[in-house]
């Protein structure tokens, strides 16, 4: 039997569809993960599109800010309640919670706008090898006989490439707090920017807390690691197409208190910045 397309998967969890229980109010279906819960990413995009769905037609979301509340479960349905918390004539704000049998693991606020003439200036992206000479995700754990490993390769809708090496397995041989990565989506998507906005926000969470895995000289399986995503915020500065090739200039100016932040700046392949996002999570290791 053919294995589902996780691309197409993916998608389907954001067709999200009208509750009726009331007006403005969603549910969605959920991917699937080794560890039971639900992925950040998932429900941080699907309160995106749920909010979409309430604005006035031509505005988009330029901007989001979320805390992860409870982790969800993938067992169970999530329901998404939208309130309308202004309509200006050129920029819309909705506040989306996400709820699991009536309790919230998500709480955000997002705001869109209507396409507008302005300032118009960026920085610039930053020097890196194009992404077909860097390794990929695929090549990198696809060799491993493991159910987390099977998950990222074969159950992964991204092509995820680490410039100078992930830290999948073991940490980088020189803990720095600045990582450069290629981020693409594995198929061709549909032409519908709030949707490329929201796949953004989804493939961004799986990466946004390695910087300070990478600068305290850790990696994804660091013996007793829990770690969490608990906000994250975003601007979106121009459109974008998440599947074509977006570079991530990441970097954590912080670690403390058993939570560390980390910063991202995404740039297409042409070198136009679409998007700025932080995220601080927890992260604890066992004592030494």
């Amino acid at each position: 039997m053919t294995a589902p397309d996780p691309t197409e998967l993916l998608l389907r969890t954001l067709d999200l569809a009208p509750d009726p229980s009331g007006p403005d109010r969603f549910t969605g279906t959920n991917l699937q993960q080794p560890s039971g819960r639900i992925f950040g990413g998932q429900v941080l995009a699907q309160a995106l599109v749920a909010a979409g769905r309430t604005v006035p037609e031509g505005r988009l979301p330029h901007s989001l800010h979320g805390y992860f509340l409870r982790a969800g479960s993938i067992e169970k349905p999530i329901e998404f309640a939208v309130e309308r918390l202004s309509d200006g004539r050129s920029f819309t704000a909705r506040r989306t919670h996400a709820l699991q049998e009536g309790v919230p693991i998500l709480s955000m606020i997002s705001s869109f706008q209507e396409r507008q003439d302005g300032l118009d200036y960026a920085d610039a992206m930053p020097d890196a090898p194009a992404p077909e000479d860097v390794v990929s995700v695929f090549d990198h754990l696809g060799p491993i006989d493991h159910p987390v490993a099977r998950f990222w390769t074969d159950g992964s809708a991204f092509d995820v490439r680490h410039v100078g090496g992930a830290i999948y397995l073991a940490p980088a041989t020189r803990p720095e707090g600045r990582q450069l990565v290629w981020v693409r989506a594995r198929s061709p998507l549909p032409d519908d920017q709030l949707l490329h906005r929201a796949l953004l926000a989804h493939a961004c969470d799986q990466l946004m807390l390695e910087p300070v895995l990478r600068r305290a000289g850790q990696s994804w399986l660091t013996p007793g690691l829990s770690i969490a995503s608990l906000d994250h915020a975003m601007w979106w500065h121009r459109d974008v197409r998440v599947d074509e090739w977006l570079l991530f200039d990441q970097s954590t100016p912080s670690a403390q208190g058993g939570r560390g932040l980390g910063r991202a700046r995404v740039f297409t392949r042409d070198g136009t910045l679409v998007a700025t996002i932080a995220q601080e999570g927890m992260i604890r290791l066992p004592e030494a």
